[in-house]
């Protein structure tokens, strides 16, 4: 309904102010055993909860680069060829504001012999088995639901 798509029009000027998801980007980074890298949230949405590296795309950023981007800053690593996996919505609460987002979830494997390590908002790195992971423990929904996608991709 175009009501709901448009929360904000002055009624000086007649500007209408569209409100749209932000883009945010996460990656199962998958070892040779089928294991994928999860992170522990050293911040609020979802402190010490699981999560996945990620973030917010910048501005003039492609979801790819974004992708590749929080995954240096997060835990460290250089990443091979990304493979779309699916996309849900999200809502992420952070400092009192309601952030609506759209969550790109990718696969990929990283290059080179670094170890993932703890850095940017990151409390510790663990590698599981996606068809075992407590879905409860994982911080966002949109999250639960790529694991969900993930499971059930060839």
């Amino acid at each position: 309904r175009p009501s709901e798509r448009v929360p904000f029009t002055c009624v000086r000027c007649g500007f209408v102010l569209f409100f749209n998801a932000a883009a945010a980007v996460a990656v199962f980074v998958a070892r040779e055993d089928g294991r994928v890298l999860f992170i522990r949230r050293a911040r609020d949405p979802g402190m010490g909860k699981l999560g996945l590296p990620g973030g917010f795309a910048d501005f003039g950023e492609s979801a790819e680069e974004a992708t590749r981007r929080e995954v240096r800053e997060e835990v460290g690593l250089e990443l091979g060829a990304l493979t779309y996996l699916a996309s849900f919505p999200n809502v992420y609460a952070y400092e009192g504001v309601t952030y609506h987002t759209l969550d790109l979830f990718f696969r990929a494997r990283a290059v080179g012999e670094s170890e993932p390590r703890a850095l940017d908002a990151v409390q510790s790195v663990c590698w599981l088995d996606p068809a075992t992971v407590e879905l409860d423990e994982i911080a966002f929904e949109s999250m639960r639901a790529a694991v969900v996608a993930l499971r059930l991709s060839p």
